[in-house]
């Protein structure tokens, strides 16, 4: 690398040498590199910045095709070093003395850079799917999050607080509802249940809404359905009534299901995305515990007018909602740009980056993640989930299995039927029941925040494990406060404490991050909609049978079952479920072929990405200029540009 006065150093992109950020001029982007995903011309290097003037070793993989020994060569000079080389010196010595150690190319390994797995023993590295290019590494220090990333995302998250108090309320209210009404045990699990399944129908058709008229009236949509529902279940005067005014809740849920954690992601920086996207589902505890609150407001009151005075407080937050999305948050880019509103567009990610952060890039990124998911679902049909190959039919056993699972293990029929547990325990007392429930709701909310930040440090599997175990052996416990005529109220509440803490260590938050991470990006979109209609299906059937299977086998029997099932669940995904942390989509799509001996599914990927990255390349060369000044980036030696074997296999991702 060429010298510089005061020593040789890469520049950072985003920052100049006293840490002012680069106007957006200064921010053009290197030309023949894709940001996004996996490039046959891929020449991103390790970023420095003003305070760490050496460059880091790469966090992250590409995947270049299958090693070109020759095109290694030329590359790498014999060592398996990647980045700014000093020129002159022909060593192939990283800018920052990152040298790795020389070894022969193995068969089948892939890439030109060789520290990537063997197929045989593939390790994980960190993925940076759908970020821009100075979204990660060392820059990702300098990219905070923006004040008004924070608000839009609170705003938004506000929205599944609704899903959290209908729980939370009707855990309180359900008793009250059944005395009041006269409904049977099947009636009542029927109103309780039938809240998933009006969800899911409001799922089905939130992308109808969500594509044609954006985002923002998605949020009023659901928040509209949430208070229509909220009105005339609360004047409710029998049971016809009462279920036509849970079906308008359902729909506005299952709007706000959908939709909440699109809008969080799209507005957010790639580097932060999953952090906020958390947001969505501590929103929903909060929303829990707020439906416990209401119980303890109103425990003084009539029990026949407590429970439609707990209802009716359900439409304060939808109201909050409607005036958020309306005043105060923007429209989202992706959607923005899916319209061919780029400007406007551009405008929102000013709010969403730092000043002088290039948009223009992001908005470019946006465009080719659309292309590539149109290109996807125009060219794999249903067919390929009906009718999976072996590796489809694993990764689809993997994903959906994992979404069932967190519902076979009862969590939706035991938060729902919390007071009737405690009734049946001993503890009769109103006032005890609804402190209770507070308390559990603390316990559950506190767990799920310091557990988002586990799944990244100690993985996957772990965290499953612990979850389920745990949940078996509290399921156990609370099996005790049913046994004989023993007064054991502190089994039961205990035991409910730890199955609600060790399920929102792992089962509670893993069981969507898992199937988003397996799926190939080919049939993501249709796979996700298959496990959420499986899981939401498998909650309707449990929270609707609760009652009935409970009063069948006795209390205790149920939950001595549901503790087997939690340690069936852990054997299967003991068997089954692979560690993700880290590991990048095409990554994942090879450990499936190689598990079931199935080439097709890679085949599939690579004839995908050869009929829509043609153009898309070509787009890419024609809209990035190239870069004059040479303090946007660092020189290296260059070789002829020589592209990776046409059988290499190179998935695109998403932004």
């Amino acid at each position: 690398m060429p010298s510089e006065k005061g020593g040789d150093r890469l520049k950072t992109p985003l920052l100049t040498d006293d840490g002012n950020t680069m106007s957006d001029a200064q921010q053009q982007p290197i030309p023949n590199t894709v940001a996004d995903g996996y490039s046959r011309t891929d020449q991103r290097i390790p970023i420095a910045t003003s305070t760490t003037p050496v460059a880091p070793p790469l966090d992250f993989d590409y995947n270049d095709g299958i090693a070109d020994p020759e095109f290694d060569h030329h590359v790498n000079n014999d060592n398996d070093s990647y980045g700014a080389t000093s020129s002159g010196t022909g060593s192939g010595s990283t800018a920052g003395g990152n040298d790795y150690q020389s070894r022969p190319l193995r068969a089948g390994e892939t890439g030109v850079d060789r520290h990537l797995a063997h197929p045989d023993s593939p390790h994980m590295e960190q993925t940076h799917e759908g970020e821009h290019k100075f979204d990660h590494g060392d820059i990702a220090s300098h990219l905070k999050i923006t004040r008004s990333t924070k608000l839009f995302a609170f705003c938004a998250a506000i929205n599944s607080c609704n899903l959290g108090y209908d729980i939370g309320v009707n855990t309180g209210a359900a008793p009250l509802v059944q005395d009041s009404l006269q409904l049977s045990d099947l009636q009542l699990e029927i109103f309780m249940g039938s809240l998933n399944l009006f969800a899911m129908l409001g799922a089905l058709t939130s992308n109808w809404i969500s594509d044609k008229l954006g985002r923002r009236w998605a949020f009023r949509v659901a928040a509209i359905g949430f208070i229509f529902g909220t009105v005339i279940q609360s004047g409710a005067g029998g049971y016809a009534s009462l279920m036509f005014g849970r079906a308008f809740v359902g729909l506005g849920v299952g709007f706000g299901l959908a939709v909440d954690p699109v809008y969080i992601s799209e507005i957010s920086q790639a580097a932060h995305r999953g952090q906020l996207v958390t947001w969505s589902e501590i929103a929903t505890n909060v929303g829990i515990v707020l439906g416990f609150l209401s119980g303890l407001v109103f425990s003084g009151v009539d029990d026949g007018v407590a429970w439609r005075l707990m209802f009716s407080m359900g439409a304060i937050l939808p109201c909050f909602v409607i005036y958020f999305s309306t005043f105060v948050m923007p429209e989202s880019p992706r959607w923005l740009v899916s319209k061919d509103r780029e400007a406007e567009a551009q405008e929102v990610l000013k709010m969403v980056y730092p000043d002088g952060y290039d948009v223009g890039v992001i908005v470019h990124e946006i465009k080719e993640g659309i292309e590539k998911e149109s290109i996807a679902e125009h060219a794999i049909g249903w067919d390929v989930i009906l009718f999976p190959s072996p590796a489809f039919k694993r990764m689809l056993l993997v994903g959906v299995g994992t979404a069932i699972a967190q519902q076979v293990v009862g969590i939706d029929a035991i938060q729902y039927f919390l007071v009737f547990i405690l009734d049946e325990s001993g503890i009769k007392s109103r006032p005890a029941q609804t402190s209770i429930l507070i308390v559990l709701g603390m316990i559950k909310l506190v767990v799920i925040v310091l557990a988002g930040h586990l799944f990244d440090r100690r993985g996957r599997r772990p965290l499953f494990f612990v979850s389920l175990l745990g949940m078996s052996v509290s399921l156990m416990l609370v099996s005790f406060a049913f046994v004989g005529n023993a007064n054991s109220e502190g089994f039961a509440v205990f035991g409910l404490a730890l199955y609600l803490a060790f399920f929102s260590v792992g089962m509670g938050p893993g069981a969507w991050l898992i199937p988003s991470e397996v799926f190939s990006t080919m049939i993501r979109a249709k796979a996700m909609s298959v496990a959420t209609f499986m899981n939401r299906v498998t909650a309707t059937i449990i929270s609707s049978t609760f009652l009935s299977v409970a009063n069948a086998m006795s209390y205790a029997g149920f939950f001595i079952m549901m503790s087997l099932v939690c340690l069936i669940v852990l054997v299967w995904m003991i068997v089954y479920l692979p560690e993700t942390k880290g590991r990048p989509l095409e990554d994942m799509s090879r450990y499936f072929a190689e598990i079931t001996g199935d080439r097709s599914l890679l085949d599939a990927e690579e004839m995908l990405y050869r009929n829509g990255n043609d153009d898309a390349s070509s787009l890419e060369r024609e809209s990035r200029p190239a870069v004059e000044s040479t303090a946007r980036s660092p020189q290296r030696n260059l070789v002829p540009e020589k592209p990776p074997p046409e059988d290499a296999h190179i998935v695109g991702t998403m932004a």
